[in-house]
């Protein structure tokens, strides 16, 4: 079976596309395939992709369908036994699948690797997801300059989805990404339910990708204040158990009041209680889709994660 599947999500990402590709045709590795999934850009991604290369396999939607839908469509026709989920502005160090490749090898048994994801200037973009009491999701080591104090390998509680990688039997045993997410979030969902199926993550701090973090959608962006805000509501109810709801319930009410109170000042009320509101009204059908995973023994190893519980990490 072909080793790697890696999937590209582009939307309007045309000024990206060029170092990206470019970063994944100069691998030293290279059992791989690459699928780039276009939501209905209109930049003229498409007819570049198309004049870049005929081995890229090319899925063209008539409409947006997100981070998480593009990424389904783009793992429904993939036949790696891995895939590699990337934001179209991401660029590969040349050695990056070679060295997920060897650590693959090493730590057998797990379902979900995750790179050291650096900016352009060379500060820490993400080296894992966390997360806490009240809901909130950050990326580990975010903004800091990287002096080695993430250069070790360790378990996590999952990657970032801009360069996230996944085993295909665990990808599809989790289920997938959830449609209706949309973007933001929908990588955390999937890294719990992944979780709660018995599935690990890995750091792998050797293989390393640079993020331009926010090139489509913008940092702190009326699109990412909605959909951040609307989503962290979803993933708790979603996957975890009602004991742990309750546990959570004041730190998540709390810091929703504090949160919509934040982007008041900044002139984003509306959207972000826009945000809450949707969240609340769609929660009977995140409900419905809790499935019973949630009773498996595995949450309690998701618990060493949450920050703020005494023997989380």
């Amino acid at each position: 079976m072909l080793q790697f599947s890696v999937i590209i999500i582009n939307y309007n990402g045309i000024s990206f596309l060029t170092d990206l590709l470019d970063s994944l045709y100069a691998q030293t590795y290279d059992d791989f395939e690459i699928i780039l999934v276009d939501n209905a850009s209109t930049d003229g991604s498409v007819a570049f992709i198309q004049s870049f290369s005929p081995d890229i396999h090319l899925i063209v939607n008539q409409f947006n369908r997100g981070f998480a839908g593009g990424c389904n469509d783009g793992a429904d026709i993939a036949k790696g036994e891995f895939f590699l989920f990337l934001n179209v502005d991401i660029i590969l160090c040349p050695e990056f699948l070679a060295t997920m490749y060897e650590a693959i090898q090493k730590y057998d048994g797990y379902g979900m690797y995750g790179p050291k994801m650096k900016y352009p200037d060379g500060r820490i973009n993400s080296t894992g997801i966390c997360i806490s009491l009240s809901g909130a999701a950050w990326d580990r080591g975010l903004g800091a300059e990287d002096s080695g104090q993430h250069d070790q390998s360790e378990d996590i509680l999952g990657p970032s989805g801009g360069a996230a990688l996944f085993r295909r039997v665990t990808f599809f045993e989790a289920g997938g990404f959830d449609d209706d997410f949309f973007l933001y979030m929908e990588d955390l969902d999937l890294v719990i339910r992944a979780q709660l199926a018995g599935w690990k993550c890995r750091y792998i701090p050797q293989a390393v990708v640079y993020h331009h973090h926010g090139g489509i959608a913008g940092i702190e962006s009326d699109i990412s204040v909605y959909y951040g805000n609307r989503n962290i509501l979803w993933y708790p109810v979603k996957n975890y158990p009602w004991w742990l709801l309750l546990f959570v319930f004041p730190w998540t009410v709390g810091r929703t009041i504090g949160v919509v109170g934040y982007y008041a000042l900044r002139g984003q009320g509306k959207v972000a209680v826009k945000a809450k509101w949707d969240g609340i009204c769609f929660l009977p059908s995140i409900i419905k889709k809790r499935k019973g995973q949630i009773k498996k023994p595995y949450i309690f190893g998701i618990l060493r994660y949450i920050h703020g519980i005494a023997f989380s990490n």
